[in-house]
Protein backbone atom coordinates (compact mmCIF):
# COMPACT_ATOMS: atom_id res chain seq x y z
CA UNK A 1 0.00 0.00 0.00
CA UNK A 2 1.52 3.39 -1.26
CA UNK A 3 2.51 5.89 1.75
CA UNK A 4 1.81 9.61 1.75
CA UNK A 5 4.51 12.19 3.25
CA UNK A 6 4.38 15.96 3.34
CA UNK A 7 6.50 18.03 1.31
CA UNK A 8 7.62 21.33 2.09
CA UNK A 9 5.29 22.75 -0.02
CA UNK A 10 2.10 20.94 1.90
CA UNK A 11 1.58 18.65 -0.86
CA UNK A 12 1.22 15.16 -0.13
CA UNK A 13 3.56 12.91 -1.93
CA UNK A 14 3.55 9.47 -2.63
CA UNK A 15 5.92 7.05 -2.14
CA UNK A 16 6.29 3.21 -3.45
CA UNK A 17 5.03 0.43 -1.66
CA UNK A 18 6.40 -0.60 1.72
CA UNK A 19 7.66 -3.83 0.04
CA UNK A 20 10.51 -1.86 -1.53
CA UNK A 21 12.52 -0.60 1.81
CA UNK A 22 14.86 -2.83 3.12
CA UNK A 23 13.91 -5.50 5.32
CA UNK A 24 15.90 -6.94 8.85
CA UNK A 25 19.14 -7.59 8.22
CA UNK A 26 19.70 -11.57 8.69
CA UNK A 27 22.32 -12.80 11.20
CA UNK A 28 24.54 -15.26 9.97
CA UNK A 29 25.45 -17.95 12.24
CA UNK A 30 28.82 -18.63 13.48
CA UNK A 31 30.02 -21.99 12.22
CA UNK A 32 32.38 -24.22 13.93
CA UNK A 33 35.35 -25.30 13.00
CA UNK A 34 35.04 -27.39 9.86
CA UNK A 35 36.71 -30.31 8.80
CA UNK A 36 39.79 -28.61 7.44
CA UNK A 37 40.37 -26.71 10.49
CA UNK A 38 40.78 -29.26 12.63
CA UNK A 39 42.87 -31.28 10.61
CA UNK A 40 45.41 -28.16 10.25
CA UNK A 41 45.14 -28.32 14.32
CA UNK A 42 45.84 -31.64 14.46
CA UNK A 43 48.77 -31.27 12.25
CA UNK A 44 50.26 -29.05 14.67
CA UNK A 45 49.45 -30.53 17.52
CA UNK A 46 49.61 -33.70 16.88
CA UNK A 47 53.25 -34.20 17.44
CA UNK A 48 53.33 -32.62 21.21
CA UNK A 49 50.74 -34.59 21.52
CA UNK A 50 51.92 -38.11 21.13
CA UNK A 51 55.69 -37.18 22.47
CA UNK A 52 53.45 -35.73 25.66
CA UNK A 53 52.02 -39.03 25.68
CA UNK A 54 54.49 -41.35 24.92
CA UNK A 55 57.05 -39.69 27.63
CA UNK A 56 55.48 -38.39 30.73
CA UNK A 57 51.35 -39.88 30.31
CA UNK A 58 52.75 -43.37 29.13
CA UNK A 59 55.50 -43.74 32.05
CA UNK A 60 53.12 -42.61 34.74
CA UNK A 61 50.43 -44.93 33.96
CA UNK A 62 53.19 -47.70 33.86
CA UNK A 63 54.43 -46.86 36.98
CA UNK A 64 51.11 -47.00 38.68
CA UNK A 65 50.41 -50.25 37.15
CA UNK A 66 53.52 -51.72 38.63
CA UNK A 67 52.71 -49.94 41.92
CA UNK A 68 49.59 -52.12 42.23
CA UNK A 69 52.25 -55.78 41.82
CA UNK A 70 55.04 -57.46 43.87
CA UNK A 71 57.27 -56.58 40.10
CA UNK A 72 61.06 -57.81 41.01
CA UNK A 73 63.10 -58.81 38.15
CA UNK A 74 65.09 -61.79 40.13
CA UNK A 75 62.23 -62.90 41.91
CA UNK A 76 59.46 -64.10 39.82
CA UNK A 77 56.33 -64.02 39.52
CA UNK A 78 55.18 -61.02 39.36
CA UNK A 79 51.65 -61.04 41.19
CA UNK A 80 49.00 -58.96 41.88
CA UNK A 81 48.91 -56.91 44.95
CA UNK A 82 46.18 -54.44 45.04
CA UNK A 83 47.01 -50.94 47.33
CA UNK A 84 49.04 -53.45 49.98
CA UNK A 85 52.53 -51.03 49.09
CA UNK A 86 50.40 -47.79 49.54
CA UNK A 87 49.33 -49.30 52.95
CA UNK A 88 53.08 -50.44 53.06
CA UNK A 89 54.03 -47.17 52.83
CA UNK A 90 52.01 -44.86 55.73
CA UNK A 91 54.02 -47.87 58.33
CA UNK A 92 57.70 -47.58 56.68
CA UNK A 93 59.62 -45.52 58.94
CA UNK A 94 62.25 -44.82 55.91
CA UNK A 95 59.77 -43.41 53.52
CA UNK A 96 58.40 -40.94 56.39
CA UNK A 97 61.37 -40.16 57.21
CA UNK A 98 61.94 -39.44 53.38
CA UNK A 99 58.97 -37.12 53.40
CA UNK A 100 60.35 -35.11 56.17
CA UNK A 101 63.77 -34.54 55.15
CA UNK A 102 62.23 -33.51 51.70
CA UNK A 103 59.63 -31.61 53.51
CA UNK A 104 62.87 -29.10 55.28
CA UNK A 105 65.01 -29.31 51.82
CA UNK A 106 61.84 -28.02 49.86
CA UNK A 107 60.93 -25.51 52.63
CA UNK A 108 64.31 -24.15 52.49
CA UNK A 109 65.22 -23.91 48.73
CA UNK A 110 61.70 -22.28 48.03
CA UNK A 111 61.88 -19.57 51.32
CA UNK A 112 66.03 -18.64 50.90
CA UNK A 113 66.58 -18.23 47.26
CA UNK A 114 63.04 -16.33 46.87
CA UNK A 115 64.18 -13.84 49.68
CA UNK A 116 67.88 -13.64 48.57
CA UNK A 117 66.74 -13.51 45.06
CA UNK A 118 64.44 -10.54 45.77
CA UNK A 119 66.83 -8.65 47.24
CA UNK A 120 69.33 -8.78 44.74
CA UNK A 121 67.18 -7.82 42.09
CA UNK A 122 66.37 -5.13 43.63
CA UNK A 123 69.79 -3.95 43.94
CA UNK A 124 70.71 -4.88 40.41
CA UNK A 125 67.71 -3.24 38.88
CA UNK A 126 69.75 -0.25 37.64
CA UNK A 127 71.34 0.45 33.71
CA UNK A 128 74.94 0.39 33.11
CA UNK A 129 77.89 -1.80 32.49
CA UNK A 130 78.33 -2.92 35.82
CA UNK A 131 75.18 -4.04 36.81
CA UNK A 132 75.08 -5.93 33.45
CA UNK A 133 78.36 -8.03 34.69
CA UNK A 134 77.23 -8.27 38.02
CA UNK A 135 73.30 -9.99 36.04
CA UNK A 136 75.39 -12.51 34.22
CA UNK A 137 77.66 -13.21 37.53
CA UNK A 138 74.87 -14.44 39.61
CA UNK A 139 72.73 -16.27 36.64
CA UNK A 140 75.85 -18.15 35.50
CA UNK A 141 75.77 -21.22 38.25
CA UNK A 142 72.19 -21.76 36.27
CA UNK A 143 73.74 -23.06 33.27
CA UNK A 144 76.39 -25.45 35.42
CA UNK A 145 74.93 -29.18 35.50
CA UNK A 146 74.10 -29.72 39.15
CA UNK A 147 76.39 -32.65 39.17
CA UNK A 148 78.99 -30.23 38.69
CA UNK A 149 77.90 -27.87 41.32
CA UNK A 150 77.96 -30.49 43.49
CA UNK A 151 81.28 -32.22 42.91
CA UNK A 152 82.97 -28.62 43.25
CA UNK A 153 80.96 -28.09 46.73
CA UNK A 154 81.66 -30.85 47.86
CA UNK A 155 85.62 -30.36 47.94
CA UNK A 156 84.93 -26.63 49.13
CA UNK A 157 83.01 -28.17 52.08
CA UNK A 158 85.23 -31.20 52.94
CA UNK A 159 86.86 -31.25 56.35
CA UNK A 160 90.00 -30.26 55.08
CA UNK A 161 88.92 -28.05 52.19
CA UNK A 162 89.01 -24.30 51.67
CA UNK A 163 86.49 -23.14 53.83
CA UNK A 164 87.57 -24.78 56.77
CA UNK A 165 91.27 -24.09 55.84
CA UNK A 166 89.88 -20.16 56.45
CA UNK A 167 88.03 -20.73 59.58
CA UNK A 168 91.02 -22.44 61.05
CA UNK A 169 93.39 -19.35 59.93
CA UNK A 170 91.07 -16.79 61.59
CA UNK A 171 91.05 -18.94 64.92
CA UNK A 172 88.45 -21.20 64.46
CA UNK A 173 89.98 -24.48 65.91
CA UNK A 174 87.52 -26.85 65.33
CA UNK A 175 85.07 -26.21 62.47
CA UNK A 176 82.32 -27.71 61.07
CA UNK A 177 82.23 -30.92 59.79
CA UNK A 178 79.38 -29.25 56.92
CA UNK A 179 79.19 -33.06 54.92
CA UNK A 180 79.72 -35.55 57.67
CA UNK A 181 77.90 -33.98 60.71
CA UNK A 182 74.37 -35.83 60.75
CA UNK A 183 72.85 -32.38 62.38
CA UNK A 184 74.36 -30.00 59.31
CA UNK A 185 74.42 -32.30 56.57
CA UNK A 186 71.00 -31.70 55.17
CA UNK A 187 71.58 -27.90 55.81
CA UNK A 188 74.75 -27.89 53.70
CA UNK A 189 72.82 -29.66 50.48
CA UNK A 190 69.61 -27.39 50.70
CA UNK A 191 72.33 -24.26 50.70
CA UNK A 192 74.39 -25.64 47.86
CA UNK A 193 70.93 -26.09 45.74
CA UNK A 194 69.36 -22.73 46.98
CA UNK A 195 73.15 -20.95 45.88
CA UNK A 196 72.65 -22.36 42.51
CA UNK A 197 68.85 -21.64 42.17
CA UNK A 198 69.41 -17.67 43.23
CA UNK A 199 70.26 -16.37 39.47
CA UNK A 200 66.81 -18.27 38.64
CA UNK A 201 65.30 -16.37 41.00
CA UNK A 202 67.14 -12.95 40.27
CA UNK A 203 66.38 -13.20 36.66
CA UNK A 204 62.83 -13.30 36.87
CA UNK A 205 62.50 -10.72 39.54
CA UNK A 206 64.52 -8.16 37.32
CA UNK A 207 61.90 -8.93 34.70
CA UNK A 208 59.07 -8.48 37.14
CA UNK A 209 60.59 -4.92 38.14
CA UNK A 210 61.07 -3.80 34.86
CA UNK A 211 57.84 -4.57 33.98
CA UNK A 212 56.48 -2.09 36.55
CA UNK A 213 55.30 1.17 34.96
CA UNK A 214 57.30 4.05 35.87
CA UNK A 215 54.12 6.02 36.07
CA UNK A 216 53.33 4.17 39.61
CA UNK A 217 56.61 4.91 41.06
CA UNK A 218 56.69 8.44 40.08
CA UNK A 219 52.96 8.86 41.76
CA UNK A 220 53.62 7.37 44.85
CA UNK A 221 57.04 9.41 45.40
CA UNK A 222 54.65 12.50 44.64
CA UNK A 223 52.32 11.96 47.15
CA UNK A 224 55.32 11.36 49.32
CA UNK A 225 55.84 7.68 50.11
CA UNK A 226 59.24 6.65 51.56
CA UNK A 227 61.45 4.22 49.16
CA UNK A 228 59.65 1.24 51.58
CA UNK A 229 56.25 2.22 51.28
CA UNK A 230 56.81 2.45 47.55
CA UNK A 231 57.91 -1.23 47.86
CA UNK A 232 55.14 -2.02 49.95
CA UNK A 233 52.18 -0.43 48.11
CA UNK A 234 53.51 -0.57 44.38
CA UNK A 235 56.39 -2.96 43.89
CA UNK A 236 55.48 -6.52 45.84
CA UNK A 237 51.89 -6.49 45.06
CA UNK A 238 52.74 -5.87 41.28
CA UNK A 239 55.58 -8.91 41.47
CA UNK A 240 53.21 -11.43 42.75
CA UNK A 241 53.45 -13.18 39.17
CA UNK A 242 57.17 -13.26 39.58
CA UNK A 243 56.65 -14.65 42.98
CA UNK A 244 54.11 -17.30 41.82
CA UNK A 245 56.66 -18.29 39.08
CA UNK A 246 59.70 -18.52 41.42
CA UNK A 247 57.81 -20.48 43.70
CA UNK A 248 56.43 -23.37 41.96
CA UNK A 249 59.63 -23.43 40.09
CA UNK A 250 61.35 -24.11 43.10
CA UNK A 251 58.85 -26.35 44.91
CA UNK A 252 58.99 -29.06 42.10
CA UNK A 253 62.84 -28.95 41.50
CA UNK A 254 63.47 -29.40 45.41
CA UNK A 255 60.90 -32.07 45.68
CA UNK A 256 62.33 -33.95 43.33
CA UNK A 257 66.54 -33.41 44.25
CA UNK A 258 68.04 -36.53 43.66
CA UNK A 259 71.68 -36.00 41.78
CA UNK A 260 72.94 -33.61 44.75
CA UNK A 261 72.01 -36.31 47.37
CA UNK A 262 73.75 -39.12 45.27
CA UNK A 263 76.71 -37.21 44.74
CA UNK A 264 77.25 -35.17 47.76
CA UNK A 265 75.98 -37.25 50.60
CA UNK A 266 74.80 -40.68 48.93
CA UNK A 267 71.67 -40.15 51.90
CA UNK A 268 73.87 -39.88 55.00
CA UNK A 269 75.75 -39.67 57.33
CA UNK A 270 74.13 -42.19 59.20
CA UNK A 271 71.12 -44.04 58.17
CA UNK A 272 69.50 -41.75 55.80
CA UNK A 273 70.00 -38.44 56.76
CA UNK A 274 69.89 -36.73 53.61
CA UNK A 275 67.64 -39.28 51.55
CA UNK A 276 64.71 -37.74 50.20
CA UNK A 277 61.99 -39.70 48.11
CA UNK A 278 63.23 -39.59 45.07
CA UNK A 279 66.49 -40.88 46.23
CA UNK A 280 64.23 -43.83 48.16
CA UNK A 281 63.03 -44.61 44.94
CA UNK A 282 66.04 -44.87 43.04
CA UNK A 283 67.88 -46.99 45.29
CA UNK A 284 64.74 -48.95 45.90
CA UNK A 285 64.15 -49.89 42.73
CA UNK A 286 67.30 -49.92 41.16
CA UNK A 287 69.39 -51.17 44.03
CA UNK A 288 67.10 -53.38 45.86
CA UNK A 289 65.00 -54.42 43.23
CA UNK A 290 61.74 -53.77 44.43
CA UNK A 291 60.43 -52.21 41.56
CA UNK A 292 56.17 -52.31 42.42
CA UNK A 293 57.14 -51.02 45.74
CA UNK A 294 59.53 -48.17 44.43
CA UNK A 295 56.55 -47.45 42.03
CA UNK A 296 53.97 -46.63 44.52
CA UNK A 297 56.70 -44.34 45.87
CA UNK A 298 56.76 -42.35 42.85
CA UNK A 299 53.45 -42.18 42.59
CA UNK A 300 53.13 -41.22 46.02
CA UNK A 301 55.33 -38.22 45.19
CA UNK A 302 53.79 -37.35 42.55
CA UNK A 303 50.30 -37.39 43.77
CA UNK A 304 52.05 -34.97 46.91
CA UNK A 305 53.75 -32.59 44.55
CA UNK A 306 50.48 -31.95 42.49
CA UNK A 307 48.35 -31.06 45.60
CA UNK A 308 51.04 -28.99 47.15
CA UNK A 309 51.49 -27.32 43.76
CA UNK A 310 47.83 -27.02 43.20
CA UNK A 311 47.62 -25.39 46.68
CA UNK A 312 50.36 -23.29 45.80
CA UNK A 313 49.28 -22.06 42.60
CA UNK A 314 45.34 -21.35 44.09
CA UNK A 315 47.23 -19.27 47.15
CA UNK A 316 49.64 -17.06 45.18
CA UNK A 317 47.35 -16.42 42.45
CA UNK A 318 44.71 -14.27 44.39
CA UNK A 319 48.24 -11.70 44.88
CA UNK A 320 48.46 -11.34 41.34
CA UNK A 321 47.33 -8.07 39.96
CA UNK A 322 46.74 -7.48 36.48
CA UNK A 323 49.24 -4.74 34.62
Amino acid sequence: MPLRTATPSGRAAVRGPAAHEPGPRRIRRRRGPGRADLAHFAGFGAPGVVVYACFVLAPIAVSFGYSLTNANPFNPPTRYVGAHNYWMLLHDEQFLTALRVTTILTLIVVIVPNALGLLVALLLDRSGKFYNAMRSVFFTPMIVSSVVVSVIWTRLLDTGGPLNQALRAVGVHHPPDWLSDPDLALYSVASIISWQMLGFCVVVYLAGLQGIPVELQEASAIDGAGAFHRFRAVTWPLLAPALTINTVVLLISAFKTYDYIKVITNGGPGAGTTATIAFNVLQTGFDANHVGYASAMAVAMLVIVCVVTAVALRILRRREIDL
